[in-house]
């Protein structure tokens, strides 16, 4: 029976997996758990092809319990029933270990189905999720379990693995691989950190290799028409979104064009036209602001552009958006000071309204007047001090004029006639 190459080379130790040091490295806390045999409750959290599933196999050879696996996706109540059927029985007499891939995918009944058996120990838990399991995960299976993230794996480790399995299939085939120069390293560097996805193209390319006296040439345009946009995540509701156009937005902030372009084009390549026009309008006005705000109607214009283009044109009015803003200089003091205003209505503060400023469902000045309303621009420069605040917040101070040349000349302008 056919087997996938990633599974026939799916490590037995922990000193086979690969880029996760920070959790499986010698002396590390994950490690040194695995090692003692006392296995808590666990969630692997992170990308897939990082070695979540095959680290759970290696705890389970190293346990005496016996082992399950479900998959969220496919699997119900019912089956969980089946396993607690088991229980202290002489099918399971020392508890069972419960691998629950994609534990995301189970809803608040299915997996709180699990809590009895995982508070009194016979049944061990290790779930993994391709989410933020705070997010995705109840509270009551979360606060009875440690939470380990697996990350991306790198380029450098990814090709290891591809080393590996080159190895591996010259042995299998009897053939001597050839790689053409940067054939290997581009499927390391273009797999996103996903073993898996690399296995599966040193695979594709022994499968359809034209092999010459025993020697097979792995040629590097073999190696990209096998990695096409595999190192591309498109989970448009997943972490990775959300990373990605976090990301464009701290880049543009910290004044990076190169990094912006960089993240700009992986959320047009995975096909986030939409989510980086929202991007690039919240930055417009959040990032940059009153520094430079005609900056709004020019990344409006930008984003409209786009949406009239579409890709692959649409990139090149978005790419102007994101290196004016990434260039442009910074204030976010009008976004602090909105949010500052909004924390005290949060917490209570700020009820009613000065009488002068209520609305009188009048058309004339004299109803107004009456009121104690003084109406601004007959005075001169258009001023004149008055209450605007409601009355329990008099005093109060949410704006901060920014150090830009912009904001410090409108501060220095209404010095002069608010305290001549």
């Amino acid at each position: 029976m056919y087997q996938p190459l990633a599974e026939l080379l799916r490590p037995t130790s922990l000193d086979e997996v690969y880029g996760q040091e920070h959790i499986l490295g010698k002396g590390a806390v994950l490690r040194r758990l695995i090692e003692s045999g006392n296995i808590p409750n666990m969630i692997f959290y992170g990308p897939s092809g990082t070695g979540k599933t095959t680290v759970a196999n290696i705890i389970a050879q190293q346990t005496n319990r016996t082992l399950y696996k479900l998959n969220a996706t496919t699997a119900s109540t019912a089956d969980i029933k089946d396993i607690v059927a088991q229980l202290d029985t002489f099918l399971a007499p020392n508890g069972v270990l419960l691998y629950l891939d994609e534990i995301q995918s189970f809803n608040k009944k299915q997996q709180q189905s699990l809590l009895e058996h995982i508070e009194n120990g016979k049944i061990t838990l290790i779930a993994s999720t391709t989410e933020n399991p705070y997010f995705y995960v109840f509270n009551a299976i979360l606060s009875r379990s440690t939470v380990f993230e697996f990350r991306q794996i790198s380029a450098e480790a990814a090709l290891q693995a591809v080393h590996r399995a080159v190895r591996f299939l010259e042995e299998r085939t009897a053939l001597t691989a050839q790689p053409e120069e940067g054939a290997l390293e581009y499927i390391a560097g273009s797999c996103g950190g996903d073993i898996r996805k690399a296995m599966n193209a040193v695979e594709v390319l022994f499968s359809a290799g034209q092999p010459e006296g025993g020697v097979l040439p792995l040629t590097l345009a073999d190696a990209k028409a096998v990695t096409q946009k595999s190192a591309l995540r498109a989970d448009r509701e997943g972490d990775n979104h959300y990373d990605l156009v976090s990301a464009l937005q701290k880049s543009i902030r910290g004044s990076d064009p190169d990094a912006a372009c960089h993240y700009l084009a992986r959320l047009l390549e995975e096909g986030q036209m939409q989510s980086a026009c929202r991007r690039l309008m919240v930055i417009a006005c959040e990032d940059v602001g009153l520094a430079f705000p005609q900056i709004i109607p020019i990344v409006k214009s930008c984003v409209d552009a786009a949406l009239m283009l579409g890709m692959p044109e649409a990139r090149i009015p978005l790419a102007d958006a994101a290196v004016l803003m990434a260039t442009s200089p910074k204030s976010n003091s009008a976004y602090m000071a909105i949010g500052a205003a909004a924390e005290d209505i949060r917490s209570g503060k700020g009820r009613g309204f000065p009488r002068h400023l209520q609305n009188v469902h009048a058309d004339t000045f004299t109803m107004e007047r009456e009121q104690g309303y003084l109406y601004p621009h007959d005075y001169p420069n258009h001023w004149v001090p008055q209450q605007y605040l409601p009355d329990d917040l008099v005093g109060a101070h949410y704006y901060e004029y920014g150090s830009n040349k912009l904001e410090q000349a409108a501060k220095q302008y209404w010095d002069a006639i608010k305290n001549p």
